[in-house]
């Protein structure tokens, strides 16, 4: 996790390398473990930097350019700091038309947060996703790796209850 600035070692850990190794060892071509790359170091570090980024494209042999292309594809790989739990709030045609906006604002309200901030205490992100894949009980979000359907003010307290 983003320890908020403290002098850190930026290079990537003998086990962040040796998970990255292996599993690219399943491939003909080892850039085809980049995705699973860049999630194991978000596992470790909760975000991928781009000094991050850079050490896993030598392991890979990718251009950084490449596998940034990879990274930033990817909603669920966050190329800045997050909170040690991200909010995904599902903004789908379904979710809007059932009051997604409503429930991102009561979030808003309640941790004093919009879009793509982060509280001062570092524990919530919250960041828009086009879609969670469950349409049928919008709206819904993910906090964590929690999803929670047919979200009301009622549930919010619940969700972010657990997550604290």
């Amino acid at each position: 996790m983003n320890n908020g600035g403290a002098t850190i070692d930026r290079r990537l850990s003998e086990a962040e390398i040796a998970e990255i190794l292996e599993d690219a060892s399943h491939y003909t071509q080892k850039s085809g473990a980049s995705i699973e790359a860049l999630k194991i170091v978000q596992k470790h570090r909760g975000w991928v930097s781009d000094e991050s980024l850079k050490q896993i494209a030598d392991l890979l042999d990718m251009s950084v350019d490449e596998l940034d292309g990879v990274a930033t594809f990817y909603n669920l790989i966050y190329r800045r700091p997050v909170g040690r739990n991200v909010i995904l709030c599902c903004d789908s045609v379904s979710c809007w038309m059932l009051g997604a906006d409503r429930v991102r604002e009561k979030i808003s309200e309640r941790l004093g947060i919009g879009y793509g901030e982060t509280t001062p205490d570092g524990e919530y992100t919250l960041l828009p996703i086009v879609c969670l894949g469950a349409c049928d009980h919008a709206p819904v979000v993910m906090v964590g790796e929690d999803l929670y359907h047919d979200v009301d003010e009622a549930r919010l307290d619940q969700m972010l209850n657990k997550g604290a």
